[in-house]
């Protein structure tokens, strides 16, 4: 298997494209807004800092009056660069990587965790519904369906309702017990898991229904194709048909949805983390901007914007090598 240089060639230069544009407009996005953080900063001391202190903030947030919007520009892709995010205001001036880095395992690990379950349970039924059309399995469809368009906000209230007040299976909110502290031990992972099960459940539960239905409906398609009744008609077994033949064209469209799905891992489930108050990005954004916190919420929508752009990436890759059709209209 080869793929065209042409096809690498141009996806290169297209998503080199894209990244600059994204960081382009996460520069320009938060100087569009009324005010600025160092002035919302200003408001919440209280007239505690002097001019010459605020002066210096400025400098340190690249937002110095004396230098023009270019030269803060360049001045920000040179510690963009570095790695340097800036400063959370929010968070006591502590750097944003790593206020971000302390609340990203939390979301990839809930919502990675829930997004692969879901994928891999929703097309491997969608496979098998599209496969025995017309039998009982039919039934899923609507079910899954109905729990996909109920609003997440309400389905994870119901959850907490019902799982956690009323049966006391699971906990109501957070990642783990109040009053511990996070460490590599058997005795923390499993309040991890038991904190983690009730909102992932939810997750799964919404989302099922799109996988279910996608891939029934691909399922259908394929089925109809001459090499499927080709393969029939040899008289191969219908597991292997389903399996080699069926399965494996219908599952291209899933895979590329798939690899979208991951970029939006980053930048978590904000209802979800906010309904459990799960410590996750999407929770620390909403906080970024309940307390207009600039500089991390334009760290946020970076790493969101990079983590999609990656997503996108890999699903052009893993279509090109799954489809030769796609190399050769490329090329």
């Amino acid at each position: 298997m080869r793929i065209p240089v042409r096809f690498i060639a141009g996806r290169a230069l297209f998503y080199a494209f894209t990244a600059w544009a994204a960081i382009t407009i996460n520069f320009f996005l938060p100087r569009m807004l009324k005010g600025d953080p160092v002035s919302a900063y200003m408001q919440k001391q209280a007239g505690q800092i002097t001019p010459e202190a605020e002066n210096a903030l400025r400098i340190l947030f690249g937002l110095d009056e004396d230098k023009s919007l270019w030269q803060q520009y360049v001045e920000y892709w040179r510690l963009l660069l570095s790695g340097d995010l800036g400063l959370s205001f929010s968070h006591g001036l502590a750097p944003v990587g790593e206020v971000i880095s302390s609340a990203l395992p939390w979301t990839v690990g809930l919502v990675g965790i829930a997004t692969i379950i879901s994928f891999v349970l929703g097309t491997s039924l969608g496979a098998v519904i599209g496969w025995r059309r017309g039998s009982k399995l039919d039934a899923l469809i609507p079910v899954t369906t109905f729990f996909g368009t109920v609003p997440y906000f309400w389905l994870g209230l119901i959850a907490i309702a019902l799982f956690s007040s009323t049966l006391h299976w699971f906990p109501a909110s957070h990642a783990y017990d109040k009053g511990s502290v996070p460490e590599f031990s058997l005795d923390f992972i499993g309040q991890v898991i038991h904190h983690g099960a009730l909102p992932a459940i939810t997750i799964v539960v919404a989302s099922l229904g799109g996988w279910i239905l996608g891939m029934r409906n691909m399922m259908l398609t394929v089925l109809d194709e001459d090499y499927i009744t080709v393969a029939q008609a040899k008289g191969m077994p219908n597991k292997r048909v389903l399996r080699h033949y069926a399965a494996r064209n219908a599952v291209l469209p899933q895979i590329q949805s798939f690899a979208l799905s991951l970029g939006f891992i980053v930048g978590g489930t904000i209802v979800m983390e906010m309904v459990f108050s799960y410590p996750g990005v999407g929770k620390l954004l909403l906080d970024a901007t309940t307390a207009k916190d600039y500089p991390l919420m334009q760290g946020l929508f970076l790493i969101i914007t990079m983590a999609v752009l990656v997503a996108n990436i890999l699903a052009d890759v893993a279509y090109a090598v799954l489809d030769p059709r796609t190399r050769q209209a490329e090329a």
